[in-house]
């Protein structure tokens, strides 16, 4: 957030005073995230990390292998592996994850999940987590279909009377012309089909294909030959098609083995009274059953083995990782050395730690050991003055902010201090309040005022007492 406004001199302003609403307050702005500004891994085509790439500062050796696990998953040699990222909090565990998922692409499916998020009065610990699983495994399904592909050059219902009263006609069926490049064709088609047209809303000239085995009919857009020369437009224009009227395609849908168990899990009621009641009082989640799971499982390989789908193994990410209890991950051992399981990465920020749902087993990073084992290691750095310096200046230009002089050492001073996240969240805080002062830039006196304003972690944990209270007295 950054104000223009600027305060009147005979008026005080309290620097906590919110400036009236500017003219450009109704201009719309996307939320800014905290990893907004990660767009990969920044490696180059020999795996070498760039110092700051992809949005990435440092962390070279954590990119570079990860880029490495990148390669496996794209091979097909990584599925049911896991890989371990540690480090302190703020190294970028989380970032690295992201990255990942961006390097892989859009098509590859990525499960995020907090370990806490296992948790839930509604279902078991372990639904959830083989949920997330099975959430993180796409199956990609490739359909031939024949369908009457054209621009429309004719459209006339054919009306018949009534048999079943004397009074109104009805529709009996519809001529359809379509035409292509190639060639023009002339089709009579079912009354339910002509309703399907009405709905969609096409008229003579749009570009429309027609399923022959549903009677489908999907509207692709208006023919570029009636395109106008207006600037703006509310239409979409399609080019002519090419090819017969009558072709065969290829449709290709993704869905999850997650989507495919929720399909089948959900009971299809009556339309009685007590089946629709039945259906208000059950809770929102349902647990699915491994005799599903088992059954969508040898429907998939069926279709798999005919060559109609691909399964697409994706990645699952649990941050916070020893959040998890004992049980869960025994159950984790289990769900990697199954044959359907996606890429696991796990995130944490713990040293030696009571393995929780556990009195007496200490373990490092809170995992049992058995897990560790089959965990690939990789470890984050903290990150240096230069490079705190780096990432602040590339988040100021994500969240459109300039920095006066003097200010970027400053913060980084602030980062190496206390923490590059306690850093970061300057900012904003400091941007409205060289906002309130009538600046268009953060100056020294935003950040100095800031640490007035708030405490940073070091400095909050130094003022707790040795009996353990608040004292107060240190604030000054």
């Amino acid at each position: 957030m950054k104000a223009t406004t600027t305060p009147s001199t005979s008026t005080p302003v309290a620097h906590n005073a919110l400036p009236p609403p500017s003219a450009t307050s109704t201009a719309r702005s996307s939320r800014i995230a905290p990893h907004s500004h990660i767009k990969g891994l920044g490696l180059t085509a020999e795996g070498i990390a760039a110092p700051d790439g992809a949005g990435f500062i440092g962390q070279t050796n954590a990119r570079e292998a990860c880029g490495v696990v990148v390669d496996l998953i794209k091979s097909r040699k990584f599925s049911g592996r896991a890989l371990l990222l540690v480090g302190a909090p703020g190294t970028g565990k989380t970032a690295l994850a992201l990255a990942v998922s961006h390097e892989l692409g859009a098509k590859v499916p990525f499960c995020p999940m907090v370990g806490s998020e296992v948790y839930s009065t509604e279902v078991k610990k372990t639904e959830v987590l083989a949920e997330a699983f099975r959430r993180a495994i796409g199956l990609r399904i490739k359909e031939t279909k024949e369908v009457y592909e054209g621009e429309v050059t004719e459209l006339t219902p054919t009306e018949s009377e009534n048999p079943l009263s004397g009074y109104g006609k009805t529709v009996s069926h519809v001529i359809v012309g379509l035409k292509t490049v190639k060639g023009t064709k002339q089709l009579r088609l079912d009354p339910t089909i002509y309703e399907a047209i009405l709905k969609e809303k096409i008229v003579v000239g749009d570009v429309i294909y027609v399923e022959a085995n549903t009677g489908a009919v999907k509207r692709v857009g208006r023919s570029d030959a009636y395109a106008s020369s207006y600037d703006l437009e509310s239409e979409t224009y399609v080019p002519l098609p090419k090819g017969d009227v009558h072709k065969r395609k290829e449709l290709v849908q993704d869905v999850t083995l997650g989507d495919l168990d929720a399909a089948n899990a959900r009971p299809q009621g009556g339309q009685d009274i007590m089946s629709v009641m039945g259906s208000l009082m059950k809770s929102g989640r349902t647990e699915v059953t491994d005799k599903l799971r088992r059954e969508v499982n040898k429907v998939v390989k069926g279709y798999v083995d005919q060559g109609v789908a691909e399964v697409v193994p994706g990645v699952v990410f649990i941050d916070e990782v020893h959040m998890l209890d004992i049980e869960c991950f025994t159950y984790l051992n289990a769900l990697l050395e199954s044959a359907m399981a996606p890429t696991v990465i796990l995130a944490t920020n713990r040293g030696n730690a009571l393995v929780r749902g556990t009195t007496d087993v200490v373990s490092p990073h809170g995992i049992p050991v058995d897990l560790l084992d089959r965990c690939l290691i990789v470890k984050t750095d903290g990150y240096k003055p230069e490079q705190i310096a780096k990432v602040v200046q590339l988040r100021a230009n994500i969240e459109g902010l300039k920095l006066g002089s003097g200010v970027l050492e400053r913060i980084a001073e602030e980062g190496e201090r206390g923490s590059m996240r306690y850093a970061l969240q300057l900012l904003s805080p400091a941007s409205i309040l060289a906002g309130l002062a009538g600046r268009s830039q953060i100056e020294v006196e935003d950040i100095a005022e800031m640490n007035e304003l708030f405490l940073d972690a070091k400095t909050s944990a130094s003022n707790i007492g040795a009996d353990g209270g608040f004292d107060g007295g240190r604030m000054s």
